[in-house]
């Protein structure tokens, strides 16, 4: 079970607010992670804290294909991010890159700097701050073992 504090975003962030295009001409994942959601809080990757969650509306990672945006986040320690829906490429691509990602229809209901603890195997995720509890759909086995892994690159690894 992972415990973390929440920072709280609204619908429809896309990858260029996750990560702006103007820093795409690296691949370096410690310069992509100081750069998460600058554009929407120039400080945001100063202010969070390893393990710290993201809960947002509907289509989070909505916009361009880029791997860059799940990779920075997970770069930057977000231990996971909550929205009511993703965008389907922003999806793969972030169990692809091994960043814990969940759906929660009620994220309407988590504030900014609640305490949330994630059960992974339960399928629950606990506002420690409010005592509710919201369940979430169980992740299928293979996408358990790409976050295991750390994402695909390192799945394969131990698969040759």
């Amino acid at each position: 079970m992972k415990q973390a504090k929440v920072w709280k975003f609204g619908d429809n962030i896309d990858t260029d607010i996750i990560i702006a295009a103007r820093y795409l001409n690296t691949s370096d994942e410690k310069i992509l992670a100081t750069h998460i959601m600058e554009d929407a809080d120039p400080e945001f990757s100063k202010k969070i804290s390893a393990g710290d969650v993201i809960v947002a509306g509907e289509n989070f990672g909505c916009g361009s294909s880029r791997e860059h945006a799940p990779l920075a986040l997970k770069a930057a320690g977000i231990g996971a991010v909550i929205a009511k829906s993703f965008a389907r490429i922003f999806y793969r691509n972030s169990f692809n890159t091994g960043l814990l990602i969940l759906e929660i229809k009620e994220t309407g209901e988590i504030n900014a700097g609640d305490e949330l603890k994630i059960d992974v195997d339960n399928g629950a995720v606990v506002n420690l701050t409010s005592g509710k509890e919201y369940k979430f759909s169980p992740i299928p086995p293979f996408m358990q073992e790409l976050l295991k892994s750390g994402g695909l690159i390192e799945y394969a690894k131990t698969r040759i």
